[in-house]
């Protein structure tokens, strides 16, 4: 899986954004002070990492990557033309074009942090006013991070997924749990009550609203996160790239330190629930990724590829931790054993 900040520019100013702290990319250098790209050495830049490092997945975020929308009309048939997901996360400011729609293999991801009283402050000017008129005719995802604040008032968690649910725009509601980086102290932080709050509210509202994505198994996994990078089924597997297309975000999306035994991610939460879905017996799918992530080290290796840094730095050292690897194999029993897992949930 690869991510990609296509650039550094960003019109929100949103509280607790991981992306423009001063240790994202490992202190010396922010997102902001980055040489980000533009036109056609964008398309050729973030065309080339996708040739090199083949993924199955493709995320591309910012700052705003909507603000790039015209090199994406061009680099979004590309990926997707060669049966390559792609999701383009945005805060909606910018109308979604209509003809990628049409892509194959194609995701729009909006994030809405709670409901209008809270995020219209925290995001503006991405307004809920101005994200319906955006997304009107389309088909999208919605990405919601609960922060600790949206739990003062009985009955807020229910209302957003009821109000997103009946939209016709929106396909799947996804959840996250705000993710501070290590010894942060903010409003937005959970305590371990209302850790425990939010993940046993999730299941009753995933039964009463089918297109949120939060389950018994996910919400589980929200509650007992993996609590070191190398414990991250997503960590391991992605790469994520700068605005520049050079510098790396380490060691997940979120870069800097971040507080894995508090981390709320939604990639994580599932790939972590997922690899601990059972394929037969006693084995599990993160069985099948291990061996798939050591075989595809060991490609690496051969193809001279440098281990993240991260990892480098790491000890022990385990099998199977090397960069970004191919893991076809791993890859689709996992979406197997997700797709399982949301027709028995439903």
């Amino acid at each position: 899986m690869l991510s990609i900040e296509i650039t550094r520019e960003c019109p929100l100013h949103c509280p607790g954004c991981y992306a423009y702290g001063p240790e994202h990319l490992g202190g010396e250098v922010t997102l902001r002070e980055l040489s980000d790209k533009r036109g056609d050495a964008l398309v050729s830049g973030v065309l080339g990492l996708v040739r090199r490092h083949r993924p199955l997945h493709v995320t591309l975020v910012g700052g705003e990557p909507m603000l790039r929308h015209r090199e994406l009309s061009r680099i979004l048939p590309q990926i997707t033309s060669r049966g390559i997901h792609a999701m383009v996360v945005t805060s909606g400011i910018i109308p979604i074009p209509m003809e990628w729609m049409s892509l194959p293999n194609f995701t729009a991801a909006v994030s809405i942090d709670g409901l209008p009283e809270h995020h219209d402050v925290r995001r503006h000017p991405a307004t809920y006013e101005r994200i319906l008129e955006n997304i009107a005719g389309r088909r999208v995802n919605v990405h919601w991070t609960i922060t600790a604040q949206m739990l003062a008032r009985a009955g807020y968690l229910e209302e957003y997924v009821r109000f997103w649910s009946a939209r016709p725009e929106v396909s799947q509601i996804w959840v996250s749990l705000y993710s501070p980086q290590r010894n942060e102290q903010s409003p937005e932080r959970f305590t371990a009550e209302q850790r425990r709050q939010v993940t046993s509210e999730l299941p009753r509202l995933r039964a009463l609203y089918p297109k949120l994505l939060a389950g018994a198994g996910y919400a589980q996994a929200l509650l007992h996160p993996p609590s070191s990078p190398r414990q991250c089924t997503f960590s391991r597997l992605s790469k994520n790239y700068s605005a520049d297309l050079a510098t790396h975000v380490e060691p997940c999306v979120f870069g800097g330190d971040p507080d894995c035994a508090q981390c709320g991610c939604s990639a994580g939460a599932a790939a972590h629930w997922i690899s601990e879905m059972r394929l037969a017996g006693p084995f599990k799918a993160k069985h099948v990724l291990r061996g798939s992530m050591w075989v595809g080290s060991a490609m690496a290796r051969l193809r001279r590829v440098a281990r993240p840094a991260w990892l480098q730095r790491e000890q022990p050292k385990e099998r199977g931790s090397g960069e970004l690897v191919q893991i076809s194999l791993g890859v689709d029993k996992l979406v197997q054993g997700r797709d399982a897992a949301r027709q028995g949930s439903r």
